[in-house]
């Protein structure tokens, strides 16, 4: 028997595993079965090198609950240590020292560091246990074992013991305040969070199969209990994307995201150099929602599961795809203010970034077509990657789609090349026109068609933002929602309108529009339009309520926008023929009659006329039908 001390200052034990490990308890069966599958491919490896030449045998993890004992034990048949190997891995682990031991790991690119050697990992089993017992046998031993046990002091005690097979016990005695984890249920979704991918089988528990006996009449049916094997061991981003169908990647899809619709396409990823990356992303149907897409791309470390919050991990854009990125090169023991600042992990963040938007771009040029099919469902997430990723922009502005008025797709370029004859005003400023809403904006679209131009549809949450995007990296173009002022103000040409309105008729006439509307949010300004417009319009100016939608949306403007009143032009078309017929209305009330019904038409036409005015509109207009 041998008993000693821990190489480790007590006080520093669970400040230094909350600091190297993520402090939810629940990672410490995370932090051991990775451990038993660890300790399990090692004998793998070494009868591959023929350095072990006995039956390596049925490998797996076995998961044990004793609710009456109140222990949990994690099992494996892997590589085992001998009592020198305890000593060195677990007895001489400083705990006061355990930067430095981290450090000296990561220099040499050691991928068999800490939990493959039972370092820090394994003391993670002392936030939710009284006591530890390790029952290990080496495969350098027949039948000699040893017995390692500590109650999370520095006193350990060493025997030695027997045990049938090769592998490893570890066998935790569950504490007082963590009796959760004697729950079945509870060890079963911390598994199937964490050990859903292992590469080795992990057990836990049995389940009830049904298997036929004989053929025909005679079969007969038995219920029998057979082992119940959590994790599947080869996930298909671990396979060789040559040999998998579109049907294989369905699949996956469903069994990653059971009630999920069906993704529009994914990318497969397969890096071994300048690291190492593995994994598969689907390009989901995209609502306008950003929250709820996100958090779906799941990260792992050689098939251990580490987090579905890969933000400010991987691009925040990237974050509305789905799937699995896996790479030996993420650290597995640190805390995502660490992954943030890797360096590692920065590279593969490019590196996807990179390789997603090559793969739109040949989507694009190989079937432009059923690209465009395709653009209502993605256009979110590369809008978004545009916005907020330099590097994704000079890619993206090769497949961007912007569809006019007519549901045509072009790129910017393409469009720019379309409208540069007929949008570009007197101060040879290109305007690009655009509806948000076709069926609102549906008069001023047709006024916009009117005198020959064509009106872009950007609609969407990033409308606004992507707008201003355009007109920063463009040169002498601005972009005008169609509403924000009439048509031949938002594109000025040399020739002018003229008014059949003096300026003392606008003064007279003024004040008659003025008392029908609300002056609080409506200001009455006269234009010079064609007859053929509508006598009154409204508008609302494009610098304010660009800047209000990107404060709704945050884009930093709230303080200075998000608390405005909306406000609103009222526009009255000097030349239309019922304004004339109002000017020279000589009896006050049916002046105000024809004013008001002017003025409702106007807000009618933008789906801002309710409630009581509405009412009043419609019988007003009844009346005056008869």
């Amino acid at each position: 028997m041998q008993t000693g001390q821990i190489n480790v200052q007590t006080e520093n034990i669970f400040p230094i595993i909350k600091k190297f490990l993520y402090s939810d308890t629940e990672i410490f069966l995370r932090e051991l079965v990775s451990n038993a599958v660890d300790a399990s491919q090692k004998i793998t490896t070494l009868a591959r090198l023929g350095e072990y030449t006995d039956d390596v045998g049925d490998l797996k993890v076995e998961v044990m609950l004793d609710k009456e004992a109140g222990t949990l034990t994690i099992r494996d048949y892997g590589i085992g240590m001998t009592a020198d190997e305890v000593n060195k891995y677990i007895n001489q682990i400083a705990f006061s020292g355990a930067e430095e031991f981290v450090k000296k790991y990561q220099k040499k690119g050691d991928t068999d560091s800490i939990i493959g050697h039972f370092g820090l990992g394994f003391y993670s089993a002392f936030m939710v246990s009284s006591k530890v017992e390790m029952i290990s046998r080496s495969y350098k031993h027949k039948k000699k074992a040893i017995k390692w046990e500590c109650d999370g002091t520095p006193n350990y005690e060493i025997t030695e013991t027997e045990r049938e097979h090769r592998g490893t016990d570890v066998i935790l005695y569950i504490a007082e305040d963590s009796k959760e984890f004697l729950e079945e249920a509870r060890i079963g979704e911390i598994l199937k969070k964490y050990a859903k991918f292992l590469p080795v089988d992990v057990v836990f528990g049995t389940k009830t199969e049904t298997i036929k006996n004989g053929e025909g009449d005679d079969a007969t049916e038995e219920q029998i209990e057979v082992p119940n094997i959590i994790n599947n061991k080869e996930p298909l981003w671990t396979k060789k994307p040559a040999g998998l169908k579109n049907d294989d990647y369905q699949s996956f899809y469903r069994e990653l995201y059971p009630f999920s619709p069906e993704p529009l396409f994914h990318i497969h990823l397969n890096v071994d150099f300048p690291f190492n990356l593995t994994g598969i992303l689907y390009f989901p149907k995209l609502k306008n929602n950003f929250e709820v897409q996100k958090d779906k791309i799941q990260l792992y470390c050689n098939q251990v599961f580490i987090t579905d919050s890969v933000e400010n991990i991987v691009p925040d854009f990237l974050t509305l795809l789905h799937g699995v990125i896996d790479s030996p090169d993420i650290p597995l023991n640190v805390s995502r203010s660490y992954l943030q600042a890797d360096s590692s992990v920065k590279k593969i963040s490019s590196h996807i970034t990179k390789k997603v938007a090559d793969k739109l771009e040949s989507m694009f040029k190989k079937d432009r077509e059923d690209f465009e099919g395709k653009w209502e469902d993605i256009k979110l997430f590369i809008q978004y990657g545009m916005l907020s990723d330099e590097k994704f922009y000079d890619k993206g502005a090769k497949f961007a789609l912007y569809k006019n008025t007519d549901g045509k797709y072009y790129t910017f370029d393409e469009y720019t090349s379309q409208i540069k004859a007929t949008q570009t005003d007197k101060d040879k400023r290109l305007v690009y026109l655009y509806a948000t809403d076709v069926e609102e904006q549906h008069a001023f679209i047709e006024a916009a068609k009117n005198r020959g131009y064509e009106v872009l549809v950007m609609d969407g949450p990033l409308a606004s933002h992507l707008c201003s995007k355009l007109e920063q990296k463009g040169s002498d173009i601005s972009f005008a929602r169609v509403d924000a002022d009439t048509i031949d103000k938002l594109i000025k040409k040399d020739e002018e309108q003229p008014s059949k309105l003096s300026k003392e008729d606008e003064e007279k006439l003024k004040p008659v529009f003025e008392e029908v509307i609300d002056k609080t949010k409506f200001t009455v300004v006269f234009e010079s339009m064609s007859e053929t417009d509508a006598p009154m319009i409204i508008t609302q100016a494009e610098f304010t309520r660009r800047m209000r939608e990107q404060a709704a949306s945050g884009g930093g403007m709230m303080n200075m926008f998000g608390n405005m009143p909306d406000m609103y032009n009222m526009v009255v078309n000097a030349n239309h023929p019922l304004v004339g017929k109002i000017l020279e209305e000589n009896d006050a009330a049916k002046q105000k009659k024809l004013s008001k019904q002017a003025s409702d038409l106007a807000l009618l036409s933008q789906g801002m006329l309710k409630g009581p005015e509405l009412t009043d509109f419609i019988r007003r207009s009844v009346e005056m039908i008869d």
